[in-house]
């Protein structure tokens, strides 16, 4: 299989789709690995590292796109991208379809095949290939969430860990999963004090265990919710439903509640966020005003880490990749169940009823798509 991994282009994006370890791989299994000139260079990795893997250097996308049977990528395609896109390739991403129509219509549109990271899924109910994407998220949301309490950012102008004789920051992390615990580790040890809502008893039993002395837990009750955003100087977003639109659990007429300059980090924007006043925004451009409420809801925080995020997406999505190379699409999604549940789009149809329901479209099984 001719395997290909353009530069991405979404803005402040510096994360790269292949490594030059996974490209060595691939091409050691047999297969031919293109990667556009240039592209790894934000995370770190020069041309020459790929030649030496064996990878042939593209100048153009439009190469990469017109060539390769499977692209390899980070982000969606862009809007130039998805035009790119053609009947009978493979796009192996992340995609985030529920909150984006204009995407998801225009990948149905180019017949391609498109395998989503986010709802690949694993034997423990897991979703290993945004797990290293949600423990970057998680770790940075309150180094972020910090930079932007700075009242010269426009925040309360509190800090996390306070001093002797003045309080810490109180931060609230809504969600108990992998962003929230890797959240609310690395909060509570700039110091702060921090609580956990989450509605798993279970989990929260779970985090009471391992992390009792660290940070506290309660039930994300909307009453719950309310009464402690309203004592927060930071509110961490960190709920996901898989392949569905994020739940809403902040509102606008809420804000007015919180305390003025208020730190909200939405790290779960790329499925449209939790807050109901979340819009993306850039590294370039991160923080934005809301009725005295500071919100920092950058769409792709693990780029601003960019060799560390891609160091760690690339150990988790090789073998997958390897699978459908080796395989076949087809093949490895009817092998692997938990690949198969990363089946978003097959052929003009949309094979994951999560989206489908979110965006009011009608969708097949992964089952149907394999079988036909």
């Amino acid at each position: 299989m001719k395997i290909g991994c353009p530069t991405e282009i979404k803005p402040q994006e510096f994360r790269v789709g292949l490594t030059p370890n996974a490209a060595q791989e691939a091409i050691a299994h047999g297969h031919e690995v293109i990667v556009q000139a240039g592209a790894g260079v934000g995370a770190g990795f020069e041309d020459a590292d790929y030649s030496a893997a064996g990878a042939t250097i593209i100048d153009t996308a439009e190469e990469i796109f017109a060539t390769a049977d499977m692209i390899v990528k980070v982000k969606e395609p862009q809007a130039g991208e998805r035009k790119m896109l053609r009947e009978g390739q493979l796009l192996f991403t992340y995609l985030h379809l529920a909150p984006d129509p204009d995407q998801t219509h225009e990948l149905l549109a180019s017949g391609c095949t498109a395998i989503a990271y986010e709802t690949v899924t694993d034997r423990n109910g897991g979703l290993p290939l945004l797990a290293p994407m949600s423990e970057v998220a998680g770790r940075l949301a309150p180094q972020v969430g910090a930079w932007t309490l700075q009242k010269a950012n426009g925040g309360r102008g509190v800090l996390m860990g306070g001093v002797p004789g003045v309080g810490p920051a109180k931060v609230m992390v809504i969600g108990g999963g992998v962003v929230g615990t890797h959240a609310a580790r690395i909060a509570a040890g700039m110091g702060a004090d921090v609580t956990v809502l989450d509605r798993s008893l279970p989990r929260m039993r779970y985090l009471d265990d391992i992390y009792g002395g660290t940070f506290k837990t309660a039930y994300a009750s909307a009453g719950n919710t309310i009464e402690l955003a309203r004592e927060a100087d930071m509110i961490i977003g960190a709920v996901l439903i898989p392949g569905a639109a994020a739940p809403k659990l902040i509102s606008r007429a809420q804000l007015s509640e919180l305390k003025p300059g208020a730190a909200l980090v939405d790290v779960a924007i790329d499925q449209g966020g939790c807050f109901e006043t979340s819009k993306a925004t850039t590294h370039q451009d991160p923080v934005y005003e809301v009725d005295g409420i500071m919100h920092y809801c950058v769409a792709n925080m693990p780029g601003a880490v960019a060799r560390t995020s891609t160091i760690a997406l690339g150990n988790a999505t090789m073998p997958f990749m390897l699978a459908l190379a080796d395989k076949g699409w087809k093949q490895a999604c009817a092998d692997d169940p938990h690949l198969k549940a990363g089946l978003n789009v097959h052929a003009g149809k949309l094979t994951y009823a999560a989206v489908g329901e979110a965006l009011g479209l009608d969708s097949i099984t992964a089952d149907q798509a394999i079988a036909g």
